[in-house]
């Protein structure tokens, strides 16, 4: 097969494991396949049999059909995704730690990988709620691994990015996992003028820079959220017990879980009945009959609507002490396979009637959205100081510097910053444009009392150098009046670190094309 050469993204779930590439050459993410593992394609169970010697190491669907077949849950390890950089929460009865079985998983994963695949960049996924905990994790068992650049992403920005929500919004993500319903509002990173959201390097030219990068953890800003450790698995189990009354039978739970998949079709009609074959002994199975109206009657009857009402009040009403109202949502991202169930949909849509619903591919979405985030794949620098602009107001008849770039932005810039300008005198017909920098923030005095050396409670105010570059002139055609808008400014950052300016008149007519100069 053709060797493809690009970036690989995995993001390591409570129930699945999504595998996504994307090829440098054609540039369109894809699913990758490993039939031994995989539960359909990139969709790799996270799940994982040990049972004492890394020989014997299985994951994905060889640890699902051997605990199957062997009826038995000791060596059998799933569900340790949500624990990995909690310190409250560990596992019961068993050899191995959650991180130490997220280890396991990922190793034997990493070996499974097709040997077609030329990895040149590694993307991983963080959940936000744990996010430096989990960091952490990644990076200690990322370091022997032999790619040259390694990159990190939060889950909910990844699924915004993926459906290309705007930077800077404020979106709900619900998530029904394997065994968990996470509710959360965020808002994204970006807009209007602000740094947008990227990978935060963990690697780069073979060299760990997860300790020296200048990049903040860009995380999404976690909002409100709530939760519960109610997921789809419980949901399988209730389809069993519903037939079979306290069912121990673990098999009945993978035949009950196929089933809810059907059921979740958005075109199934509700009175149709299909056949559920379950196992009332060891080889012995009995038909029962399901419906679309009685898996939602078992839904409801173990009070899921009533869990998820409380979850979503508990969710806005933190929200609301923020400051932040439904009706300033973007949208709601349903991701997880549980976000699949039609009742679920409907529920979310009639209590929220006011806002967009977004429904992505429900598994595949953060992973394809942590693509996103390194197209093509690119690695951006960061700038280390701000880049500004000096104006006049006319109404305190004095100059001031108004941001361009903020300190933390990458570049080259996707999108050129756009600002209009207005004549500060009537017949007006020449701008002058000069850039300044601003220093290092932080910069705090020093005061002494009794002779001790103390640090000011108040931070000095951030000073801003000018450029020691020629200023640049823009001539108009035409003389325009006090406070009319005349001029378009689009400012943007290239490759080789020089900023440029466009110059326009409001009919976006060019006027200037302008290299100010390196921002060096």
């Amino acid at each position: 097969m053709e060797r493809l050469s690009g970036t690989l993204a995995i993001d390591l779930g409570n129930t699945n494991t999504v595998l996504a590439f994307q090829n440098e050459a054609k540039n369109i993410p894809f699913l990758v396949d490993i039939p031994e593992i995989c539960k359909s394609p990139g969709i790799v169970p996270s799940a994982l049999w040990y049972e004492g010697e890394d020989d014997n190491t299985l994951i994905g669907m060889k640890a699902v059909n051997i605990s199957n077949k062997i009826l038995s849950e000791k060596y059998f390890y799933s569900n340790f995704k949500r624990l990995i950089g909690n310190p409250f929460e560990k596992f019961e009865n068993k050899e191995l730690s959650p991180e130490e079985s997220g280890e396991k998983f990922f190793s034997t994963l990493w070996d499974y990988l097709p040997s077609y695949l030329h990895i040149k960049r590694l993307v991983l996924t963080a959940p936000i709620d744990t996010y430096k905990g989990y960091r952490k994790w990644l990076i200690d068992i990322c370091s022997s691994l032999e790619i040259d650049e390694i990159a990190l992403v939060d889950e909910p920005t990844a699924a915004a990015i993926g459906i290309k929500i705007p930077y800077g919004s404020k979106i709900m993500v619900i998530d029904i996992g394997g065994s968990t319903i996470d509710l959360n509002i965020v808002k994204i990173e970006g807009g209007e003028g602000r740094a947008a959201p990227i990978a935060e390097l963990l690697k780069f030219k073979g060299q760990d820079v997860s300790k020296i990068s200048k990049q903040k953890l860009r995380c999404a800003e976690i909002i409100s959220k709530s939760a519960c450790k109610i997921g789809g698995k419980d949901i399988d189990r209730w389809i069993v017990n519903y037939f079979i009354p306290s069912d121990e039978d673990n098999r009945n739970l993978r035949i009950a879980e196929n089933l809810k998949c059907r059921l979740s079709d958005q075109e199934i009609k509700t009175d149709q009945q299909y056949i559920i074959s379950l196992y009332v002994e060891k080889d012995i199975k009995k038909d029962f009959y399901i419906s679309k109206k009685i898996f939602e009657d078992i839904l409801i009857s173990n009070n899921l609507i009533n869990l998820l009402n409380t979850l979503l009040k508990n969710l806005l009403n933190e929200a609301r002490g923020k400051d932040c109202l439904s009706n300033e949502l973007w949208s709601v991202i349903l991701v997880g396979g549980g976000t699949q169930i039609p009742l679920i949909r409907n529920w979310i849509t009639y209590k929220l009637p006011q806002v967009k619903i977004d429904y992505p591919p429900p598994i595949e979405s953060i992973a394809v959205g942590a693509l996103s985030l390194t197209p093509g794949v690119k690695i951006k620098d960061i700038l280390n100081k701000s880049l500004l602009i000096r104006l006049f107001n006319k109404r305190e008849n004095k100059h001031f510097w108004h941001p361009i770039f903020y300190k933390g932005q990458t570049w080259p810039t996707e999108k050129p910053f756009e600002l209009i300008l207005q004549a500060s005198k009537s017949g007006q017909i020449k701008f002058e444009i000069i850039i300044g920098e601003s220093q290092n923030k932080n910069d705090y005095d020093v005061i002494f009392e009794n002779g001790i050396p103390k640090l000011a409670e108040v931070q000095k105010e951030e000073k801003i150098i000018i450029w020691n570059k020629k200023p640049c002139f823009i001539q108009l055609d035409n003389p325009v009046s006090l406070g009319k808008d005349c001029l378009k400014l689009l400012f943007w950052i290239d490759e080789k670190s020089n900023l440029f300016v466009e110059c326009k008149d409001t009919s976006d007519k060019r006027i200037e094309y302008i290299n100010i100069g390196s921002i060096f």
